[in-house]
């Protein structure tokens, strides 16, 4: 079927599809820019990352709150549709909680900086903590369980407190480069891990 109405113009299923896209390559070059220089970034640095001029990047977000908060929301989402495919595609539920939590941390790093980016909008951000728990809870609880079902690791972790004990070892990491957290996170999995009968 013809992506065109019959005037020869793209239909308005085809707008809303590029400006989706459109939408999704700004926001995934925003969160590279975030990671590197802060959400504190020039826009003109996103744009150029995307590929696209300033008045673009006003035009789907008029204020820098609105980008980083559509940032945070396409990360979380990421994050969360990442757990069920690497699931299905991984040697075993633990290594896929592994490459999960190895997406988490990405995030983290990525979300730096949205607190002080927000802090003239609480609700906003008391809104946005919501939703990430809302999202990425059951993805983590739905690897655990896994997990625990093949035998890999121990039953008894919860997921909300994985996730924050991981959120609480990336603490640090912009400020001292000596420090990474990714090799305590790897003691913290292997602690998991169920003891294999001699």
């Amino acid at each position: 079927m013809s992506a065109e109405s019959p005037t020869g113009k793209p239909s308005a299923r085809t707008k809303r599809a590029d400006a989706v896209r459109n939408q999704q390559t700004l926001l995934s070059a925003a969160a590279k820019v975030f990671v590197t220089s802060g959400v504190d970034a020039p826009i003109r640095q996103i744009a150029a990352e995307a590929g696209v001029g300033m008045g673009t990047i006003y035009r789907h977000f008029p204020t820098r709150a609105d980008l980083v908060t559509a940032v945070y929301r396409h990360q979380i989402e990421a994050c969360a549709e990442a757990g069920p495919s690497l699931l299905a595609g991984a040697d075993s539920p633990f290594e896929a909680l592994r490459q999960w939590i190895d997406l988490f941390v990405d995030f983290l790093v990525t979300k730096h900086g949205l607190a002080d980016a927000l802090q003239s909008d609480s609700s906003r951000f008391a809104a946005l903590h919501t939703y990430f728990l809302d999202r990425l809870e059951p993805v983590c609880a739905q690897l655990l369980d896994a997990a625990v079902d093949a035998g890999d690791i121990q039953a008894g972790t919860q997921p909300v407190e994985l996730m924050r004990g991981i959120g609480n070892l990336c603490i640090g990491r912009d400020s001292d480069p000596r420090y990474d957290p990714r090799r305590l996170i790897e003691l913290l999995l292997q602690g998991l891990r169920q003891p294999r009968p001699a």
